[in-house]
């Protein structure tokens, strides 16, 4: 008797063995003189239809397909024990006829990912000590991959059993691998970077703009610098520029961030040469000193004042230090030692004396971002009654079309002469805070507005609305808004406006207060 393992082996050998024997049947049809012989040996091109796996956890699939109808005599219990043990690395399917479970090729395929059974090569993925070994079938490889083609196939392929690839990290090559064989793009935070690797690196262009994408959605000021330095060396340029909007427009939360200490010496040149960095530069100088220590520590060196300087080396003098506030540099610059005491010498010079000395540190202040106004009111006015708030909330709601960060708020003030206010600012989306600020601004009695800033400038993502509101205590004889609109143009941002429900002042898209919206873009 034979178990079931071996009619297993039994009937894979008989569908190898297929195309041979149609072979065979045409040589012998040839020497009788069939003269049809050879279009009977021709096997007829089969076509399958491409459809999504439907499973209990909806998966972004990475082709654009028609959904199927389930199967009426689909055993859905067993194709899941199946799809779960797949995902286990090395476990073969060892129920016969399991074919017979998937209807469509995209599934049936999709068993094989990180599946020993008909695994004709292995890779050995990751660096000395922490590597893994995982299957691998060398077609599947062929036809996702240009370089696995090569590899496999191409003129200088090399018939091996197992490859090592110790610069791309298993969970990585993994993703890859899945994309490969089952077409599902599944994408982590933390893996994103290395599986945008793997993709570069064996061609797999579709994957590697999901990446991207995906980087691109998740970008904050808290990694901008880092993946400011990635997107260089994978060459992602519409990435690159991503990473410097947000990198100028959120400049001291880019550089307080853990993150920039994680930058190379390249960017961190790249970064302290940007004329649009919109910070205090005496932010920008701890920054530096911060990214130094963490260098030294990654240099196997002690965080000294002479070490720091020395892996700094020239970048130190990209820091524009003459063109600090005198507090900052005399309470912070002036007595970090990081600076010789000719140059702080030199320094003080230059803001106090008339013929100021030639110094090698940059002394033109960098240019910033200039800030954009949204003003969404044609007139305003006052009334002889008062514009009353006695701790109310003025209210709107508004949306763009293009990613910006707002910096604040434009303000009205009194209409009967100079007035001091006190104005709690607020940026918040489906209920969430995320910006605030408490301050005080002085009016001159004109209708102008006045500028009121967050202390970081918040990002805002495209068409979605978000809610600006205000508490105002001042003078309550003041100006208001008229022939409110309900969209502007600012520049090539588009901003629509609806009223808030958080609103309790009377202000709306017609008239009220909160006239501007300041913001970068």
């Amino acid at each position: 008797m034979v178990d079931e393992k071996g009619k297993n082996m039994k009937c894979l050998t008989f569908f190898l063995m297929l195309p041979e024997t149609v072979k065979n049947r045409s040589k012998k049809s040839s020497k009788k003189g069939n003269s049809s012989s050879s279009s009977n040996s021709k096997l007829p091109p089969v076509c399958y239809e491409i459809i999504t796996l439907k499973t209990k956890k909806k998966k972004k699939m990475a082709a654009d397909i028609f959904p199927r109808k389930k199967p009426a005599n689909t055993n859905t219990t067993a194709v899941q024990q199946y799809h779960q043990q797949n995902l286990n690395n090395n476990n073969t399917i060892p129920a016969p006829n399991w074919q017979g479970l998937y209807p469509t090729i995209r599934e049936r395929n999709a068993v094989m990912f990180n599946n020993d059974l008909m695994a004709d090569v292995h890779f050995v993925v990751g660096p000395p000590g922490g590597t893994q070994r995982l299957p691998g079938h060398k077609y599947v490889l062929a036809v996702g991959s240009s370089v696995f083609h090569a590899m496999f196939y191409g003129e200088l392929a090399e018939d091996k059993d197992e490859i090592r690839i110790p610069d791309v990290e298993p969970a990585a090559f993994l993703a890859m691998l899945k994309y490969i064989y089952c077409d599902e793009i599944d994408l982590a935070a933390d893996t994103v970077l290395a599986t945008l690797y793997a993709a570069k690196k064996y061609i797999v262009p579709h994957l590697a703009r999901a990446c991207v994408n995906f980087l691109e959605t998740s970008l904050s000021a808290k990694n901008a610098c880092v993946l400011l330095s990635q997107s260089c060396l994978f060459e992602e340029p519409d990435l690159t520029q991503r990473c410097w909007e947000v990198i100028d427009a959120q400049a001291e939360l880019a550089l307080k961030s853990e993150g920039f200490c994680d930058i190379d010496f390249q960017t961190l040149e790249s970064i302290l040469r940007r004329e649009t960095l919109n910070a205090k530069e005496i932010v920008v100088f701890e920054a530096a000193l911060n990214w130094a220590e963490v260098e030294c520590q990654r240099q196997e060196l002690t965080a000294t004042i002479e070490n720091k300087r020395k892996v700094l080396g020239k970048a130190l003098y990209l820091i524009r230090i003459p063109t600090m506030a005198l507090d900052d540099f005399a309470n912070g610059a002036a007595q970090s030692g990081i600076l010789t005491l000719n140059e702080t010498n030199d320094i003080f010079l230059w803001y106090t004396a008339a013929k100021k000395p030639e110094l090698q540190f940059v002394s033109k202040p960098r240019k910033g971002l200039v800030p954009q106004r949204c003003h969404r009111f044609q007139s305003c006015a006052y009334r002889s009654n008062q514009w009353r708030y006695r701790g109310r909330c003025d209210s709107i709601q508004f949306a763009v079309d293009k990613r910006v960060f707002i910096a604040g708020f434009g303000l009205y003030g009194s209409s009967c002469g100079s007035a001091e206010y006190s104005a709690k600012i607020e940026l918040k989306r489906q209920g969430v805070i995320l910006g605030q600020n408490l301050s005080k601004y002085f009016s001159d009695g004109s209708s102008n507005t006045f500028p009121v800033w967050f202390e970081y400038p918040v990002q805002i993502e495209p068409d979605t609305f978000y809610t600006a509101s205000v508490i105002l205590d001042g003078n309550e004889l003041s100006y208001f808004g008229q022939e409110g609109m309900t969209e502007v143009q600012c520049g090539k941002v588009t901003v629509q406006f609806q009223c808030s429900s958080d609103s309790t002042n009377g202000t709306g898209v017609q008239g009220g207060q909160i006239p501007e919206l300041i913001f970068y873009a």
